[in-house]
């Protein structure tokens, strides 16, 4: 796939060495020539210097063969419009941009957007790690109004059917990580302890389900 990285900091220069060493074709834009001394050697896509909101860039990067297009840059303004040109302009089907602000993602989705918030991703792997029994919101979709949670199995679910964590119009079980390795919920399946649960929640309900799984741990 050809793949537009508009961006070539710390993220935007990993990104595409990933891209690129899995096979894809990669062109990295950046708005100075001296940010694509962070590509590794090994990289074998191309270099545009210019703008991801300029258009002729955008076209010489060849914006109009790209199957995706990721906007990297350092900021949030530069991001979304990249985004919303390659989306809406030149209709590239993958589309994500970079936030620094996550208060703009619910806004951002609305328009079409997929975001990836930083700050927001390294605070919930961290929270994780610190307080694994904690609920983590993974997803939202575009209105808000439904939520993919992590929670780690509580104990007291162990041995037990995990369909019985589901309540209707509330909450559905949709995953369950067991020894890292992710497997699509089915009725009957038993939890066993260590099992990492994902569940679709009415966010209105989130309170009720946070209480819930309390009580049970």
């Amino acid at each position: 796939m050809h793949v537009i990285v508009v961006g070539c900091g710390r993220v935007g220069s990993e990104l595409a060495s990933s891209l690129s060493g899995g096979g894809h074709e990669v062109v990295v834009m950046d708005k100075r020539a001296e940010g694509f001394r962070r590509l590794p050697d090994e990289f074998t896509g191309r270099t545009v210097v210019g703008l991801g909101f300029d258009r002729d860039a955008l076209r010489t990067a060849g914006i109009d063969g790209a199957g995706a297009l990721a906007a990297v840059t350092s900021g949030d303004n530069s991001n979304v419009l990249t985004a919303r040109i390659a989306r809406e302009y030149f209709h590239v089907p993958n589309v994500v941009a970079r936030i620094y602000d996550p208060r703009r993602a619910v806004i951002y989705q609305r328009l079409g957007i997929p975001t990836v918030a930083t700050v927001t991703w390294t605070v919930d792997q961290v929270v994780r790690r610190l307080v694994p029994d904690q609920v983590v919101t993974e997803w939202a979709d575009p209105t808000g109004q439904v939520v993919l949670v992590e929670r780690t199995l509580p104990r007291t679910w162990v041995g037990r059917p995990l369909d019985g964590l589901e309540t209707p119009d509330i909450a559905r079980l949709v995953t369950v990580s067991r020894a890292g390795v992710p497997r699509v919920a089915r009725p009957g399946l038993i939890g066993q302890e260590g099992d990492v649960i994902h569940l679709a929640v009415r966010k209105d309900s989130l309170d009720q389900v946070h209480r819930y799984l309390g009580e049970e741990a």
